[in-house]
């Protein structure tokens, strides 16, 4: 539960945060350009905060109690009467350039904002693991590529990648263009480097599974002896007598190799009565373990309340840190900007010609738990998903669907050719066009939530 809340609030701090900066956009360039702004509204429906400012247009600033986007209305001649005096501030008084620049300014400022969040992000450094390879598929593309068991990926296709999430990007990046060897460079476990050529044959998006997953490599995962780290106060552990640095050699007189394995007997045995075979600092000892029982999601397992320390000793060497000093991180910044930006149009183009499947449009349930999930982990983390929404934000309202900021730069780009506004009749038409495409997506992305949920 507490989870819950906790990716709820970091959902609706990014929300905030997202249609705040858009529609700031809107409405700075909106006042630049001398058009009247009447409101400026966070969220929708009922006003739970309201303020008119008692100068300049007197615009009022609104905090709406359903926080699901937000709004700038301007003065326009098409939605009242407009004393004749205030004419020349009206938006459908202004020229095409300048109609078209208030509106791309919302997209803009989302781009804006990604920027300065890679930025702070490079700044502060963003910590990731090392992508070192674990398992590799038995006749996958990376089978036959040459891809081997501990082999760390330096870069693919020209792109450096110290973690698992830049080899990730690079990856669907590269797989745009289907049908070719793409260059990798591997260093093995004695150091020695090797390059690689892996030839991406079916579209990696076609399915909603991971990229590197359907590529046949997975990521390296240590094998954990199974020796005691430590031991909890009154657990079933510390009333048989294990002690830490009990190394487990057979239970019931199974064999014990890994952790693993061990905590899968335990959780197993709740409340059986189970013959353990340990070595103490040399010495081969007997004991006698009871676990406890313990309930999770409607299961009973056992429980004796020892861990194990080696993974937090492993997870060191993993860690990388990726950090710029602040030109370069803003650099960076404008490059990471550029490089989602054209991979989310790469990504939609796929979806319309059927090489990606609808299955990765997100909906706000999944948007929510990786809001949470990244926010628990560092402020970095979460600094890097608010860019990456981001700009998934400013490329939605860049679609030329009609009641988008897309769509409305589509009409004023017609007028800007044909030298006269499109007909309003075309233009209700296809904003009810626009209305059924938008609430099919949204459809799409929740059906799509729920799946994920259940699955």
């Amino acid at each position: 539960m507490v989870d819950v809340v906790f990716s709820l609030f970091a959902f609706l701090v990014a929300l905030g945060v997202l249609v705040s900066i858009h529609e700031f956009g809107h409405f700075w360039v909106a006042r630049r350009l001398g058009v009247k702004v009447l409101v400026f509204s966070i969220g929708y429906g009922k006003p739970i905060w309201r303020y008119r400012s008692k100068s300049g247009d007197q615009t009022e600033y609104v905090i709406g109690a359903i926080p699901l986007g937000g709004y700038v209305k301007m003065l326009d001649e098409r939605e009242g009467e407009v004393a004749e005096g205030e004419r020349e501030k009206a938006f459908n008084r202004q020229s095409v350039w300048k109609r078209m620049a208030i509106v791309a300014a919302g997209p803009a400022a989302n781009f804006v904002l990604a920027v300065m969040a890679y930025w702070l992000t490079y700044t502060l450094g963003v910590t990731g693991i090392k992508p070192i390879i674990g398992d590799v598929a038995v006749n996958s593309a990376a089978y036959y590529a040459g891809f081997q068991q501990e082999d760390e990926i330096l870069a693919f296709n020209e792109h450096r990648t110290p973690t698992w999430e830049a080899f990730r990007l690079a990856l669907v990046d590269s797989a745009m263009e289907t049908g070719q060897d793409v260059p990798a460079r591997v260093k093995g476990p004695d150091g020695t480097e090797r390059e690689l050529f892996l030839f991406l044959e079916e579209p990696l998006l076609k399915s909603d599974g991971d990229p590197v997953e359907s590529i046949g490599l997975s990521a390296w995962r240590p094998q954990i002896l199974p020796i005691v780290g430590g031991i909890q106060a009154n657990g079933a552990a510390a009333r048989a007598g294990l002690r830490p640095g009990d190394r487990i050699l057979q239970v019931n007189g199974l064999d014990i190799v890994t952790w693993e394995q061990w905590v899968l007997v335990i959780r197993k045995s709740a409340d059986q009565q189970l013959k353990l075979d340990i070595d103490r600092a040399g010495y081969p000892i007997t004991l006698w373990i009871k676990p406890d029982a313990k309930k999770v999601d409607s299961q009973v397992i056992g429980f004796i309340g020892a861990y194990e320390t080696q993974s937090a000793d492993y997870l060191k060497q993993l860690r990388v840190t990726v950090h710029h000093g602040p030109l370069d991180a803003l650099q960076a910044g404008f490059e990471k900007t550029w490089a989602m930006t054209t991979l989310t149009f790469q990504v939609l183009g796929k979806m319309l010609v059927g090489d990606a499947s609808l299955k990765n449009i997100s909906g706000p349930v999944t948007i929510a738990q990786y809001a949470g999930q990244s926010a628990s982990i560092s402020l970095a983390h979460y600094l890097n998903f608010l860019a990456m929404i981001s700009v998934s934000l400013a490329v939605l309202n860049l679609l030329p669907i009609p009641v988008l900021d897309g769509g409305h730069l589509l009409f004023f780009m017609i007028e800007a050719i044909q030298r006269r506004p499109v007909p309003e009749r075309a233009q209700v038409l296809f904003q009810q066009v626009g209305f059924a495409i938008l609430a099919g997506l949204m459809s799409l992305a929740f059906y799509n939530d729920i799946m994920r949920l259940f699955s």
